[in-house]
């Protein structure tokens, strides 16, 4: 039990460490290791307090007689996006923002990415815990390689690209403060839309659109934040945000 504990706490973390590697090499001016420890581990223990928010709106959807394609819609688009985007946003809010290592733009981008990967390393954790009394070892190995891959290529990605959009939006409130709650919303609105319809066509569609519709939300997300690190990288540093 102990060999395979350890092993669903490595490759569930792995993923979450390959990207978070990858997107720090784009800040130009590094922020503190212990800075982003704090936010990693903070977007890693969110996923508990998420998981019960869900719980219980899950519960009250229940109790609503509504058609079970709008009960998915209400489930994938609100329960399970819209409360993990917020919530991943909440650690970045209250654990960064106005402190001196928020001073310049970038920052905001790559805080809510290094929430964001707190947050699926320890969902990926979870996901990789399943029944296994009757397995071997390699097959247990081999259930654990496949699961953190795809969700290295998959979940743990989208969490990166969608809290790296909110990110952008947040980025440019900081200059166009008359419209800062109006930037937040609609950063946070693309990122629970994209995210719930990732997960929404996983569950719900079937053929080829259960795939092709994810990987196109990827791809275009992936565009999309490349561009927005680029601009972003361009704005001259506002001091303490």
């Amino acid at each position: 039990m102990i060999e395979r504990l350890i092993l669903y706490v490595f490759f569930g973390v792995l993923p979450a460490l390959v990207w978070l590697s990858y997107y720090l090499r784009k800040d130009v001016h590094p922020e503190p290791r212990l800075m982003i420890l704090k936010v990693f581990l903070w977007g890693s223990l969110i996923t508990l307090p998420v998981f019960l928010v869900q719980l219980g709106l899950s519960n009250l959807l229940s109790e609503i007689k509504l058609p079970t394609f709008i009960i998915s819609i209400l489930y994938w688009f609100l329960v399970i996006a819209l409360t993990e985007e917020f919530f991943k946003y909440l650690v970045v809010k209250l654990k960064v923002c106005g402190s001196h290592h928020m001073d310049e733009p970038l920052d905001i981008m790559l805080y809510m990415i290094i929430s964001a990967l707190g947050f699926a390393a320890l969902e990926n954790v979870l996901y990789l815990f399943y029944p296994a009394d009757n397995l071997s070892f390699s097959q247990v190995l081999n259930h654990t390689l496949l699961v953190s891959f795809i969700r290295f290529v998959g979940a743990t990605f989208l969490h990166t690209l969608a809290s790296g959009t909110l990110g952008y939006f947040l980025a440019l409130s900081f200059y166009d403060t008359k419209n800062k709650i109006w930037l937040f919303l609609a950063g946070l609105s693309i990122a629970t839309i994209v995210h719930g319809l990732y997960n929404f066509a996983i569950v719900s569609f079937n053929g080829t659109l259960q795939f092709t519709v994810p990987i196109t939300i990827l791809v275009a997300l992936a565009i999309f934040v490349i561009l927005a690190f680029n601009k972003v990288k361009d704005m001259k540093s506002v001091g303490k945000i």
